[in-house]
């Protein structure tokens, strides 16, 4: 993959991190329960620290950055999810947002593996590891939400 392929990765990391941004800071405007309203917005300012780190790859000249050139890890060949909507029944919400914070983990946890770079690769894996936390917390909410006790 061409360092080119790489930018443009990035570049659409970047617009996922601002869609899951908007999406989060809308939930949090939203939400009438407090602890809710917390965590979505603990996500979002998350999300803007993600975007931050990746818009600083973006200004490094292409041969600045390290990414192996000799394999095609298919960064881009994820299925697709539906857009995230405001007019969704909650539990459907967090599902799509989970299947999201999936995407990313593995966009990353792939150019950690394509980087040559050390710092670099550590960069993409703590960002994974970031993704990861965020799924694992909305995956404790969608059990809450979607599997209420009933006594």
């Amino acid at each position: 993959m061409k360092q080119e392929q790489y930018k443009e990765i990035i570049s659409n990391a970047i617009q996922a991190e601002v869609e899951a941004f908007n999406y989060y800071t809308a939930v949090a405007g939203k939400a009438k329960d407090a602890a809710l309203k917390s965590l979505f917005k603990e996500l979002a300012e998350e999300e803007a620290k993600h975007k931050a780190t990746l818009e600083g790859f973006l200004k490094k000249e292409p041969g600045k950055m390290h990414f192996s050139e000799t394999q095609d890890y298919k960064v881009g060949d994820s299925l697709p999810t539906p857009a995230l909507t405001l007019d969704l029944k909650p539990v459907d919400g967090i599902v799509i947002a989970i299947k999201k914070e999936l995407e990313a983990m593995q966009m990353y946890t792939q150019l950690a593996q394509a980087s040559a770079d050390d710092a670099q690769k550590k960069l993409f894996q703590e960002l994974a590891t970031m993704e990861r936390g965020h799924k694992s917390k909305l995956e404790d909410l969608y059990t809450s939400v979607a599997f209420p006790e009933a006594w």
